[in-house]
Formats: C-alpha cells, sequence, structure tokens
C-alpha cells in the first residue's frame, strides 16, 4: 500500500515543525530550571518522521548535543529512516 504524497507531505511538515518547536521549547524550560519535555517524546517526534527538525533544533539551540544515549538514539532512529528510505527506493 502506498502513501499518497497528497497527505505525506503535508504530514511531515506538521511533525517536523511540531519537534522543532518541542525542541526550543525544552530548551526554554531547561534554562528556567522548570519541569522539561520527557526525551523519550522528542525521540518519538523524530521517529515518527521529525528527525531533520531534531537535527536542525539540536545545532540552532545548540540543545541535547552532548546528551547521552539521546545522541546515539537519536542516531540510531536516522539511521533507520535512512535504511528504510533507501529500501523504499530500491524496491
Amino acid at each position: 500500500m502506498t502513501i499518497p504524497w497528497t497527505y505525506a507531505l503535508p504530514a511531515l511538515l506538521f511533525v517536523n515543525v511540531w519537534t522543532y518547536v518541542s525542541f526550543c521549547q525544552d530548551k526554554r524550560l531547561a534554562q528556567k530550571g522548570l519541569h522539561r519535555i520527557p526525551e523519550s517524546n522528542l525521540l518519538m517526534l523524530a521517529a515518527l518522521g521529525g528527525s531533520p527538525a531534531a537535527l536542525l533544533a539540536r545545532h540552532r539551540f545548540r540543545h541535547k548535543t552532548r546528551k547521552q544515549p539521546f545522541s546515539t538514539l537519536l542516531f540510531v532512529i536516522i539511521a533507520l529512516q535512512i535504511g528504510a528510505l533507501m529500501g523504499w527506493f530500491v524496491i
């Protein structure tokens, strides 16, 4: 079953905006010493397709760049997504 691009692209745009805003919000909460967004939520957004925004936000806000195992898990998610895309386009 193929997902029509007319649905996939807006969904990916939405999840990437949501991911970027979540990273921004988490950074602000961290700076204020307030309750943070769980890392599992941030990783889930990346896994749902928000990994480009996660990388951009990490760089832009210098947030979660040295945090382990968060960084490793994020790059595992990205590697799996790249593998899935390569498999999708090769088959």
